[in-house]
């Protein structure tokens, strides 16, 4: 089967066409991505009304650009599948609307995707993962542990208290005066910078909990860069290095603690370990997931970068494994600002200065 896969939830405006074989495989024909970093730099972060501009603007021509690469037409498709959220709701809309006509004048099935699951079944697509395995998603907007038990059962074993692991690389790139986006940034100033310089926290690190908090982090890297006010260059990566260091040691000790939950719990002796979203494009991090999966003993999965980030791709294979079980949308499902892969989890509660906040 073919499948138009459509991703605007955020600043990429993104189209693929993902073929699904009848042995469960799957082969990327097309994938196309916009990014709308130049339109946000000057911001310093994504402004939610010019990412959906930008979307309306290029949708159409990225979906023909697909199509043209993959030498399809759109009689030729077997389902259109887009992102139904979580995400800016503008953006989410304009990519939703635009499946939903596109579905409609062809007379095809519609498949309403959320994102995350996107980002839980790209290692099916890249390694032909089969069920059950660990997923760690981190991104600009989530940071989370879950169990990946089979489509559409996501069990949440961990998740942020507060920042997610990107937005708090993107703001403590921001308080120290980095270009956007910040997670690059930071990773290039940290790569000549003494990760032991400073010695900053790793939240909830003493508690058996699988869950995460970035903001004392942040908010530490900012006190230790007034405190030595004016920082030079070489202060900024000796920050951006002890930030790095402390993230990766959270993070990898998180992970080892879920590796042995799930091997206790499926019974697995060898669980392998997904990670996802755009923060798996840093090294260092990767570095410390690659030790930690081995000292835990088990298998770690990366997929590519240009797949870990928002990509079309990955709505397409999820509209595919969906379809594929029968899982179709009518044309009245709904856009959702957010939409959480484990519905039956609890909110997070962390307490700050000024109370409680999910």
């Amino acid at each position: 089967m073919l499948v138009l896969g459509i991703e605007t939830s955020c600043d990429e405006t993104a189209a693929a066409i993902v073929r699904r074989d009848v042995d469960g495989s799957g082969t990327i024909v097309a994938n196309v991505v916009l990014s709308q970093i130049e339109d946000h730099t000057a911001y310093g972060g994504v402004v939610p009304e010019i990412a959906a501009r930008a979307h309306v603007e290029a949708l159409d021509a990225v979906i023909e650009r697909a199509l043209a690469a993959a030498g399809v037409a759109i009689a030729d498709l077997d389902a259109v599948a887009a992102t139904a959220g979580p995400g800016l709701i503008g953006g989410v809309l304009v990519g939703l609307m635009t499946a939903k006509a596109i579905a409609a004048a062809a007379g095809k099935p519609l498949i309403a995707v959320n994102h995350l699951e996107g980002h839980a079944l790209t290692a099916r697509l890249t390694d032909g993962l089969e069920f059950p395995y660990l997923l760690l998603l981190v991104s600009g907007g989530h940071t989370q542990i879950l169990a990946v038990e089979a489509l559409g059962r996501y069990r949440r074993l961990g998740t942020t208290i507060d920042d997610a692991l990107g937005e708090a690389f993107d703001k403590t790139a921001k308080l120290l005066g980095l270009p956007y986006p910040g997670g690059p940034a930071v990773e290039r100033a940290a790569r000549g910078g003494n990760p032991a310089r400073f010695d900053l926290p790793r939240a909830l690190l003493g508690r058996e909990s699988l869950d995460f908090s970035f903001s004392g982090l942040k908010t530490a890297v900012r006190h230790a860069a007034q405190a030595i006010a004016p920082v030079t260059e070489a202060d900024i990566a000796d920050l951006c290095a002890s930030f790095q260091a402390a993230v990766c040691d959270v993070v990898a000790r998180k992970c080892g603690r879920a590796i042995d939950r799930f091997r206790a719990e499926t019974g697995i002796i060898a669980p392998t370990l997904v990670v996802a979203g755009g923060v798996a494009a840093n090294k260092a991090l990767r570095a410390g997931l690659d030790a930690a999966t081995a000292a835990h003993r088990a298998r770690l999965i990366v997929p590519p970068g240009s797949l870990c980030t928002d990509n079309g791709a990955m709505i397409a294979w999820a509209g595919a494994e969906r379809l594929a079980c029968g899982l179709v949308d009518d044309l009245d499902a709904p856009a959702r600002p957010r939409w959480p892969l484990d519905p039956t989890a609890a909110p997070r509660l962390g307490s700050g200065q000024h109370g409680a906040k999910a």
